[in-house]
């Protein structure tokens, strides 16, 4: 044990004494086996409306192209909902921050972006707690690195506090891992989890998601960090607008097709991308980005395993889903997944007189099950 702590000090202070960037990181999956999900998905049958191909949210980030693009598209004027998420960020948590009564939080966030969101939940939870242990976990290596770049800036968070995870948390066996590891980080103190930029709204079963996630994750003393885009109603014309939302970006575009240009060799036409948008139940709009094959012609894709497949005419390759919620559809979303709400903070923009409101809505959460009696856990090592 003497040795093993006398090995990850010299590791600490290599890596704080260099200038060299390095950075460490816990890959928790087999890259391989991601490759056959990506091709598997990708072979799925014919269908016209986005229900058959696809690339699920995780590959959309996945690689160097893809993370670039991402970037490329949070930074762009045209695209609203993202540019008000990251300008409101910080009002909206200041407000939230209030209900966490100055104890010391650690922090885990769930799919890390950019990094600025997490600097500035960072810089307030730090005040509170020096020996903060910072879990960024994210299905995309080369986003765990550049976000976390961002995330730290001005920070004086010690490195062996910074645990980057490389982690897919769609899986309910990932999180129950994920779960046992920031246990043994950190005891029982608090942790705040976060899912932030309306991620949440990309999964087809969002509700099972965070389901998952809250039952996994969070004990009594835990608290979850939920952000999601928003709409004051629901109807044809809203849907179509949130539609000419993320159509008018063309650096979301870009995005939306970088993993199919990544992971394919289709040559990618612009004027076959469609925004379908649609209202879904009573809860939320729906945008279903789509890629459809309009040549005419029975297309062959290479697959990242080298296998090909057929790409007929008018078939389709789902590249993205996403969603406006409705304030009560969330209500429902948040209870069917067993959490209660502390608080939420709203803010919102429209596209002109007459248009629907949409907005972005930051919602601190907790869990309503009371945790069965288990084991004592060990001490935070970072106290």
């Amino acid at each position: 044990m003497a040795a093993r702590d006398r090995a990850v000090q010299r590791l600490e202070g290599l890596l704080d004494e260099q200038d060299f960037s390095w950075s460490l990181c816990l890959v928790g999956e087999d890259q391989s086996q991601k490759f056959a999900q990506l091709a598997g998905e990708l072979r799925e049958p014919f269908s016209r409306t986005g229900d058959g191909k696809r690339i699920s949210s995780g590959f959309s980030y996945w690689g160097v192209e893809s993370t670039m693009a991402w970037i490329h598209a949070c930074s762009d004027l045209f695209y609203p909902v993202m540019r008000e998420s990251i300008e409101s960020f910080t009002r909206r948590w200041a407000r939230l921050a209030a209900h966490l009564d100055g104890r010391p939080f650690h922090y885990v966030s769930l799919g890390t972006g950019t990094g600025h969101k997490d600097h500035t939940v960072l810089s307030r939870l730090g005040r509170d707690n020096p020996g903060l242990c910072y879990l960024p976990v994210d299905v995309s290596p080369e986003m765990l690195r550049l976000s976390r770049r961002e995330a730290l800036r001005g920070l004086d968070i010690p490195v062996g506090n910074v645990v980057p995870v490389q982690l897919d948390f769609s899986s309910a066996r990932n999180m129950a891992g994920l779960r046992g590891l920031v246990e043994r980080l950190v005891g029982d103190e608090p942790v705040v989890y976060s899912l932030l930029g309306n991620t949440l709204a990309n999964f087809p079963d969002d509700t099972a998601l965070l389901d998952s996630l809250t039952s996994h994750l969070l004990r009594r003393q835990d608290r979850f960090l939920l952000e999601v885009a928003s709409t004051d109603r629901l109807d044809h014309d809203s849907a179509a607008a949130a539609a000419r939302e993320y159509r008018g970006s063309p650096r979301f575009g870009e995005f939306v097709t970088s993993a199919v240009m990544q992971y394919t060799d289709l040559h990618i036409d612009m004027d076959s991308v469609s925004f379908d948008a649609a209202v879904e139940d009573d809860r939320a709009l729906l945008v279903k980005v789509v890629y459809r094959n309009r040549t005419g012609e029975q297309l062959r894709l290479t697959l990242p395993d080298r296998s090909s497949v057929e790409f007929p005419p008018d078939d389709t390759i789902r590249l993205l889903l996403t969603r406006k919620y409705l304030p009560s559809g969330l209500e429902k979303t948040l209870a069917d997944a067993g959490v209660s709400e502390v608080d939420r903070a709203t803010s919102g923009f429209t596209a002109g007189y007459g248009a629907p409101r949409f907005g972005m809505e930051l919602v601190l959460l907790q869990s309503e099950a009371t945790p069965a009696p288990g084991p004592v856990p060990p001490p935070n090592p970072f106290a």
